[in-house]
């Protein structure tokens, strides 16, 4: 379901406030909103993509198959601190009307409005520049690695891939 050499069981080492949050059990948009800052998604593109190598299996997909993604900043006070992903099959009728969501965050309802949901464990890396997200995520901040966390939820028994990288920024706003 994974791809060992990128994603791990444990977290990278890190300082604690953002490790907190890499490790949050529960939705990270909720964990940021409780800091009092305003919160806010920027949705940056929504349609077809294509599978990455490390997502491939994760979704029952071959790399380089469409899929359908969904990019998002996460902001506190303007400042973007997390950038994420959603991607699923773009066949799947279970996921697409839910990450047709315009700017509301997809966490709020992972994490409470789907009761046949079921979330498989968080995975940890750090992700370098050669890393096609890390590179989408050098656009909004550079950085020469990103904490990030990944986490497959099944619907129906369809998969989606959710994979959220914690930019620099996030260390001064928490």
């Amino acid at each position: 379901m994974v791809n060992e050499v990128l994603w791990r069981e444990a977290p990278p080492v890190l300082p604690a406030s953002i490790l907190d949050c890499l490790t949050e059990p529960a939705s990270l948009s909720l964990r940021l909103q409780a800091g009092g800052r305003r919160f806010a998604v920027t949705v940056l593109s929504q349609g077809e993509d294509r599978v990455q190598a490390d997502e491939a299996e994760a979704l029952d997909l071959a790399e380089g198959e469409p899929v359908h993604a969904r990019h998002v900043l996460l902001t506190l006070d303007g400042t973007p601190v997390v950038y994420a992903r959603s991607a699923v099959a773009p066949s799947c009728p279970s996921w697409l009307p839910v990450l047709a969501r315009g700017s509301r965050s997809l966490g709020l309802t992972l994490f409470g409005e789907l009761p046949a949901l079921r979330r498989e464990p968080l995975r940890y890396g750090l992700l370098a520049n050669g890393h096609p997200l890390a590179a989408a995520a050098a656009r909004v901040e550079p950085a020469a690695s990103y904490p990030a966390r990944r986490c497959r939820f099944l619907l129906d028994g369809s998969p989606l891939l959710l994979t959220e990288l914690f930019l620099p920024a996030l260390k001064d706003l928490l």
